[in-house]
């Protein structure tokens, strides 16, 4: 006797490798700053432009298949240890959530020295797996 399981199986292991799979960006997807470098001097407030290869930007929150295929930015600023990778990014003057797909922010900040870093988030707001997080830098406000 035949058995009707084969096809079964080959669904549930195709819906596991979806679910598996489904907020993972593409080999070579990064995120980083535009306009903006390292050891930057910079007069506050100042913008700051995001770019994003190989992924999309879409607002928190959205549903449907797109949601997949992007995330959202969050700006760390003056974050010293990354938040917990698994879990949604903290909600706080450190963790600047861009959540209706914003690609630039205004920042304003005291003089000195501070540290940016851009993390993607998905709709509820935890990082992609793998993450993608651009290269801190460092700038000066005079």
């Amino acid at each position: 006797m035949k058995s009707n399981l084969h096809p079964f199986i080959g669904l549930i292991l195709l819906l596991v490798s979806l679910t598996v799979t489904a907020h993972t960006p593409p080999p070579g997807a990064r995120v980083f700053f535009i306009g903006i470098e390292d050891g930057a001097v910079v007069d506050s407030p100042f913008k700051v432009k995001f770019g994003i290869e190989g992924f999309g930007i879409t607002p928190a929150g959205t549903k449907g298949k797109i949601r997949h295929q992007a995330g959202h930015h969050h700006l760390l600023i003056n974050v010293d240890q990354l938040p917990d990778l698994d879990s949604p990014i903290p909600w706080d003057e450190r963790h600047l959530h861009l959540d209706n797909g914003e690609t630039e922010a205004v920042v304003d900040l005291p003089p000195g020295t501070h540290t940016l870093q851009l993390l993607l988030g998905d709709e509820d707001h935890e990082p992609q797996d793998p993450v993608l997080m651009s290269e801190k830098i460092t700038v000066r406000v005079r």
